[in-house]
């Protein structure tokens, strides 16, 4: 069991030296590799979450600016559809305002025509009328009185 002991320590120290140049090369590129290297990957991930949340502030920012501009576009739309409706509504009225002075002069014209054909049959009734004596007188002598066999009445049938 000595033996082995002494195998184990001659071992241990023949191992030394190498155990010492990997835990020294170890601090080395602890040192002069893997902590630059940690750094820069901290940088990085830094960076990456910087422009995570710059990226999500700016995609915040459009979405304020589309929902800006659909307010905007509503607003304009709204206020062109009260300007076309405000332009409707001043034709119908118009039209109605023409319709109606179309109706009064219509009305007015019939009231003259009606006017007019009343004062007519009024003459052609006085007309007639004096006429009818005339001829209620011509109609009495003509049956009551001879018969010209050929004269000017006769012609007058």
């Amino acid at each position: 069991m000595h033996e082995i002991a002494h195998q184990l320590a001659d071992l241990f120290l023949k191992a030394l030296p190498t155990v010492f140049i990997v835990f020294f090369f170890y601090l080395i590129l602890r040192t002069f590799f893997f902590g630059p290297l940690l750094k820069v990957m901290q940088e990085r991930d830094a960076r990456t979450r910087g422009a995570q949340k710059s990226a999500e502030a700016a995609q915040a920012a459009a979405a304020e600016k589309i929902r800006q501009y659909e307010d905007a576009l509503k607003q304009a739309r709204a206020q062109l559809y009260a300007e076309q409706d405000a332009a409707r509504r001043k034709l119908l009225d118009d039209r109605n305002a023409e319709l109606k002075s179309a109706r009064a002069k219509a009305a007015e014209e019939v009231r003259v025509a009606k006017e007019r054909i009343g004062g007519e049959v009024a003459a052609a009734r006085t007309e007639v009328q004096a006429a009818s004596g005339k001829l209620s007188d011509e109609i009495a002598r003509r049956v009551l009185g001879a018969r010209p066999s050929a004269g000017p009445a006769t012609g007058a049938r």
